[in-house]
């Protein structure tokens, strides 16, 4: 698909591939790159999750630095998103996301781990927003995904001292979800991203926009919007897929449509 960033498809899997040996270094093409997968992988209606992974090594040690030294506040500004529309189209997709984090998430590359719903990391995985000692904070949804996820107090922590931890403490914090052997790492995602092979596609892209967009508004609006679009499933042919499924007591699983 691009020089730096590709998606195959395993089954109903669409694995985001990140191939810039030996870091992985997300430099501006990488992250154009990333937002044409993203596209790609929403519009392919034969995958129903998908997989970021950056190989055996590294996950993604961060943004191309050199390239960075020579930004002007106007070259950013040019670019619509600044340097975070690859992030939030992965961030918006509306199938399940999982990062698959081997070696180094830093800077960048914690920031696009942040992007999935659920992230597995090798036990040699090693997260941090060492931004600050550049001079400069995070600038790919980092500042507002981190504190999202484990709070305020521990994101500012890590973005303040700019520290880095390691698979073990980003579990503890509630970063990660799962830590494992370096070489299960991926085999782990796959087995989570492939429960949904035949699930009920609204539903799962539903659960998704609510707890999204929820987390962005008051308690109030986010229970009205759960109200609206828990009514709207009622017309899908998935729940009523589902509900005859269980009421006739098969012991089986359900087989969705996907509608």
């Amino acid at each position: 698909m691009g020089e730096f960033v590709s998606v195959e498809i395993r089954g109903t899997v669409g694995v985001l591939r990140l191939h810039r040996p030996p870091l992985n270094i997300l430099n501006l093409q990488a992250q154009d790159e990333l937002a044409v997968a993203a596209k790609a992988i929403e519009a392919d209606p034969a995958i129903r999750s998908a997989v970021i992974y950056g190989g055996e090594k590294t996950f993604a040690a961060g943004a191309d630095i050199k390239e960075m030294s020579k930004m002007t506040p106007e070259d950013l500004r040019k670019r619509s998103c600044g340097l975070q529309h690859g992030f939030n189209d992965l961030a918006r997709l509306s199938k399940p996301l999982i990062a698959a984090v081997t070696g180094y998430a830093l800077g960048g590359g914690c920031e696009l781990a942040l992007c999935a719903d659920v992230r597995y990391a090798a036990a040699n995985a090693v997260f941090g927003q060492p931004e600050v000692r550049l001079g400069i904070m995070p600038g790919c949804g980092g500042t507002q995904r981190l504190p999202r996820l484990i709070g305020p107090a521990r994101a500012k922590d890590l973005m303040l001292t700019g520290r880095q931890i390691s698979a073990d403490e980003a579990y503890r914090i509630g970063l990660v979800d799962l830590v494992v052997p370096a070489d299960e790492v991926l085999d782990h995602a796959m087995d989570w991203a492939q429960q949904f092979s035949a699930g009920p596609s609204a539903a799962l892209q539903t659960i998704k926009q609510v707890v999204d967009d929820g987390l962005d508004t008051p308690l109030e609006s986010a229970l009205a919007l759960e109200r609206r679009l828990f009514a709207r499933l009622f017309d899908s042919q998935d729940k009523s897929t589902g509900m005859e499924h269980f009421l006739a007591k098969s012991g089986t699983a359900a087989q969705f449509a996907g509608k």
